[in-house]
């Protein structure tokens, strides 16, 4: 069902904008921020251009964080076993854990991050970025029309005390809980983030994490959840058996989706391509984009700039939509992935977390799983990512003799030196 859900993936959280309905939120934005005391040498600015100022800067960071769900895109959808595959993900999952993890980042290891990212650190400071997330967290939670929630967790070894400036922004800026276990009881310690993932997605993630390392010192989480309805629904009597076209030599059963209405529809014949726009109540909507040629040509020019091209290209027209009724599940180990975006140094031994511990930390592992639910009424996604921390002091990994060609073999007696038995090893299977 790639030829479909290719693209729609990248796109139904894209969707969750704060840029296309800032304007009507002044009220939202301006009690998030009553709530809390600002850091030292914040100044405050009153009344209109004050908001004003402050929700431009939000949507300057968020714009620059959209490159990062389409670079995500790209090499999610270059690795060689998703190749034929459904790609479904939260740019915005991702994006809040490692912004979280930034908070206590330091030298290169906060640099990579921040261009990880899509923030020019020369432009854009720490502080913007909290901001800009804070903001992002109170304007998607605060959406009444759709049942949305947008948040954190960290879970700390019972031994370990982070510096409580680094928990602190936490809760301020990224909205995180906190927990403490024991992570040298694997299971337990596993089952309570679980626990926890599933309780925020409502059943949706039941097993984010299949094992906890007794190492582990810290946990990131963050999650996404969002249910909405159709503005216009499809009518359940006119969803009937259908196929869907994988590719050229293979078709699948699927239970087709049609309705006659006035829809959000683009054609854009220079890339050969339908777009349709579904939307949600309270600014929410899933783009869909279908390529008359097939993904492959499409994600050579797929980004950004094209979507908002076609956002702004759509026109309420009558039509007849048909969609396929599905359910899909996801699950990703992303270190690879990060790493590959140039987000490396989290994982060496080298990483500087010196503003959440003096102890050497280095991540361990990024998961993240995502589920999406369409069908008549609406749709449901999910997402859940998990940053693991562990302490690396003592141990760098020692240097490695592997003796994989021949090699010769001495027995002998250390106090007298009397070689026993000596010989070569050419082929030790014979």
């Amino acid at each position: 069902m790639r030829l479909l859900l290719g693209f729609c993936i990248a796109l139904v959280v894209l969707h969750f904008p704060v840029q296309g309905d800032h304007h009507g939120d002044h009220g939202a934005h301006g009690k998030g921020h009553g709530g809390h005391s600002h850091e030292k040498g914040h100044k405050h600015e009153h009344g209109h251009h004050r908001h004003e100022k402050h929700v431009n800067g939000s949507l300057r960071i968020y714009l620059q964080n959209g490159g990062f769900a389409f670079d995500l895109y790209k090499h999610m959808t270059a690795q060689p076993d998703l190749q034929s595959k459904n790609v479904f993900f939260s740019p915005l999952s991702l994006s809040l854990a490692l912004a979280a993890l930034s908070v206590g980042a330091e030298g290169e290891t906060h640099r990579q991050l921040f261009d990880g990212l899509g923030f020019n650190g020369t432009d854009i400071t720490p502080e913007e970025v909290n901001d800009a997330f804070h903001d992002i967290l109170m304007n998607l939670n605060q959406k009444k029309a759709t049942d949305l929630s947008v948040g954190s967790a960290v879970f700390l070894d019972d031994d370990f005390k982070p510096r409580p400036e680094f928990l602190e922004a936490l809760k301020r800026f990224y909205h995180s809980e906190g927990f403490t276990t024991d992570f040298t009881k694997s299971a337990e310690a596993r089952q309570a983030v679980n626990n926890y993932v599933k309780d925020k997605t409502h059943g949706k993630i039941a097993e984010l994490v299949d094992s906890v390392e007794p190492s582990t010192l810290m946990i990131l989480i963050s999650y996404v959840y969002f249910k909405g309805k159709w503005d216009i629904p499809f009518d359940p009597a006119s969803t009937e058996d259908s196929v869907f076209h994988v590719n050229e030599t293979h078709d699948v059963p699927v239970k087709m989706m049609t309705e006659s209405n006035s829809f959000y529809i683009y054609h854009d014949e220079e890339h050969s391509t339908s777009v349709l726009q579904l939307l949600y109540n309270e600014s929410m909507s899933m783009m869909l984009i279908l390529p008359e040629k097939g993904l492959e040509a499409l994600e050579k020019v797929f980004d950004g700039k094209l979507v908002t091209k076609w956002r702004r290209s759509l026109r309420k027209m009558p039509y007849k939509v048909s969609i396929p009724k599905f359910s899909i599940k996801t699950s990703y180990s992303l270190k690879e992935v990060i790493a590959e975006m140039g987000i490396t140094d989290i994982f060496s031994q080298t990483a500087n977390f010196k503003g959440i511990s003096d102890d050497q930390l280095s991540v361990s592992k990024v998961l993240q799983k995502a589920t999406l639910d369409v069908d008549e009424e609406g749709s449901t996604a999910t997402a859940a990512t998990s940053v693991h921390l562990i302490r690396t002091s003592g141990l760098v990994p020692p240097d490695t003799l592997r003796f994989d060609r021949p090699f010769v073999v001495i027995i002998a007696n250390r106090d007298t030196r009397s070689i026993l038995f000596m010989g070569k090893i050419v082929n030790p299977t014979k």
